[in-house]
Formats: structure tokens, sequence, C-alpha cells
């Protein structure tokens, strides 16, 4: 398991997490890709060779997810019924498509923040300790 050390420091500029994290790049260099298809990370960089093996965003980028694409989404619809109060099937055919494709793209962009915070902030030294 490849952890970030002051070597890493030595060898590669600084990467800002969330610039790489949204762009989908590897926290060390910033050039690699981090995720080999959609939301799958990848196994290391093809560029500097780091093992993503780290990478756990588990839950976190789900929770946001919800959260955050609710608010906008649920809120729009309450706006839009107040105002405008149209067919149940308009805002079915309006709603449903949306909540989809922005759940799916904010999805990958927080995951992949995550995982470049996840790195920055060494989060993942402490499990290196804990049986499997």
């Amino acid at each position: 398991m490849t952890q970030p050390t002051h070597e890493d420091q030595a060898l590669w500029p600084p990467v800002e997490p969330i610039a790489a994290g949204l762009k989908g790049r590897c926290p060390r260099c910033g050039e690699g890709r981090l995720f080999s298809s959609f939301l799958t990370v990848a196994p290391r960089c093809g560029t500097c060779r780091l093992d993503y093996s780290f990478a756990d965003a588990g839950d976190g980028p789900a929770v946001f997810v919800i959260l955050i694409i609710g608010f906008i989404v649920v809120g729009s619809a309450l706006w839009m019924e107040v105002t405008y109060n149209p067919p149940l099937w308009l805002h079915f055919l309006l709603w449903i498509p949306l909540t989809i494709i922005l759940s799916l793209t904010a999805l990958r962009l927080i995951k992949g923040v995550l995982i470049t915070l996840q790195y920055r902030n060494k989060a993942a030294e402490g499990r290196m300790d804990q049986p499997e």
C-alpha cells in the first residue's frame, strides 16, 4: 500500500486536491487517471505509479449527493408546483431524468474530490496498523 511520504513531495510538485478530484486525476502527480471506468477507481496511476489501494471513499459521496441533489430537485419541484401548478406527469417528466443525470455526475465528482483529499490529508495512514 503506497502512502504519501516526504519523498512524494520531493519528486512531485504539490497538486491542488479539489481541482485534481474534479478532473478525475491522480492526487500525487495530477496527470494520471483516477478512475478506470465511470465510478471504478483504477488500481494505480498510469503516470507516477501511485497505488490507489488507500482510496476508500465509502458511502461519503452518496450521502453528499443525496443531500445536495435532493435539496436542489425538491426545492425546484416545490417552487414549480407553487408558481405554475403543472400536471403531475410534467413533474415526473422533468424531475426524474434531472435527478438521475445530476446524481451520476455529482457522484463521480464528489468521489474524486474525497479520494484526493484523503490522500492529501494522509487519512489512510491510520488504517495501516488495523488487521483486515
